[in-house]
């Protein structure tokens, strides 16, 4: 195993040098270690005459209940004593100070190894003035391009101010362009070492967008990416982010964990941006609507999760700059990538968002009165349907 080992690190350092120092970008062929045991090695081969090494009955714990299955304490003895215990312990069953003397220390700990504490080699992400791409609003309702391709401006220069230091991707299944972030390919590409054809478009063997139809693989190379110390976001539809539901539980437990851990640095918060909400799926339909993912997220404490709805672009701004800057949180971002009404400045934006909720005068009547009825809402579409009850009740209600 050990020799094993040391072959396949020299032909991955062989790759890296013809990569770095020639120039060899065509895909490599990484070496792969295919370790074959029996299912259960070690255990019992047999228990009752009925064979358990290498059969599906070894997942299962061997011998359960050898109190109420004499028979079966021998078999249990052989096992346990197959491990050559007298090796390891002393006679008063402590382990034994040379072979503790082995463990590694410190830094050469597996759980303190400087390259697993992604958090000490955090640096911070460059990013821009979000206000420098505000949506000018000279009075609210007007029409917008979209907000997400608002936001994809504000991407893109994110990608190219941090293309240096390397430490900033947009992870999605497919689906970059299509949720309205096409502008980042104006400085990058997607990351693609494998075969092209000339009608392909924006794939480069090094590049800052990493797609592939398969939300659980961006997931997990996501989450590796910040944990290893860097910074990204994964845009997808919000109907089928629910498919790493259970990968977000686990990212959420471990940031819960190791909040509470003092040598464990905070790592940048895990950033989900849902563009292809559930309000707006006109071609698709019902098989692409589905906001549940919030109900899954929102189960998590709130040391650790938050969702975000912004109303307008604006909005969309303030809080994706804000949730890049964060450390060791999951942020949800649900934003539409349709033309859609804008509804505050920049300046009002900015403090609707550090408020985190807010009372609209101009969409008001109650001259801060107390109200008969108070309309409440979050979210693009949520708010533009708000504000047509609103003039409805207006006009059929004005005593109100």
């Amino acid at each position: 195993m050990a020799t094993t080992l040391d072959r396949v690190i020299q032909q991955i350092q062989q790759i890296q040098r013809s990569a770095r120092d020639h120039g060899h970008l065509t895909r490599p062929r990484w070496p792969m270690i295919v370790l074959q045991t029996p299912k259960g090695w070690t255990g019992p081969k047999k228990i009752d005459g009925v064979k358990n090494e290498g059969t599906i009955r070894s997942h299962q714990v061997p011998l359960s209940h050898p109190a109420t299955h004499p028979e079966h304490l021998q078999p249990l003895e052989d096992w346990l004593q197959s491990y050559r215990p007298q090796e390891l312990f002393d006679e008063a069953g402590r382990f034994k100070a040379e072979l503790a003397e082995l463990a590694p220390r410190g830094n050469r700990r597996m759980g303190a190894n400087p390259h697993a504490n992604g958090g000490a080699l955090l640096r911070d992400l460059k990013t821009p003035d979000f206000r420098d791409f505000a949506v000018e609003v000279p009075e609210p309702g007007i029409q917008g391009i979209g907000d997400t391709h608002v936001l994809g401006r504000f991407i893109r220069d994110v990608t190219q101010m941090n293309d240096e230091q390397r430490n900033f991707r947009l992870f999605g299944p497919d689906e970059t362009a299509s949720n309205g972030l096409e502008a980042v390919f104006d400085v990058t590409s997607r990351q693609w070492d494998a075969r092209t054809s000339p009608d392909d478009q924006f794939l480069a063997p090094a590049g800052r967008v990493v797609e592939m139809l398969s939300e659980h693989q961006c997931e997990g190379w996501l989450e590796g990416y910040l944990l290893t110390g860097r910074h990204g976001l994964f845009n997808c539809y919000e109907a089928f982010i629910h498919i790493i539901d259970s990968m977000f539980n686990q990212h959420a437990k471990w940031l819960k964990v190791t909040a509470k851990l003092p040598w464990r640095h905070k790592i940048a918060s895990l950033n989900y941006l849902l563009a292809s909400h559930v309000w707006r799926q006109d071609h698709n339909g019902f098989s692409h609507q589905d906001p549940g993912f919030i109900d899954h997220v929102v189960n998590k404490k709130a040391e650790i999760v938050r969702v975000y709805l912004p109303p307008d672009a604006n909005c969309l701004l303030a809080v994706m700059d804000h949730c890049l800057r964060r450390r060791h949180y999951v942020n949800v971002v649900v934003a539409g990538k349709h033309p859609a009404s804008q509804w505050l400045t920049m300046d009002a934006a900015g403090e609707h968002c550090r408020n985190g909720i807010g009372v609209w005068q101009w969409a008001s009547n109650d001259q801060r009165s107390h109200p008969d009825v108070v309309m409440a809402c979050c979210g693009d579409v949520p708010t533009l349907e708000t504000l047509a009850a609103v003039s409805i009740m207006r006009t059929h209600l004005p005593e109100l």
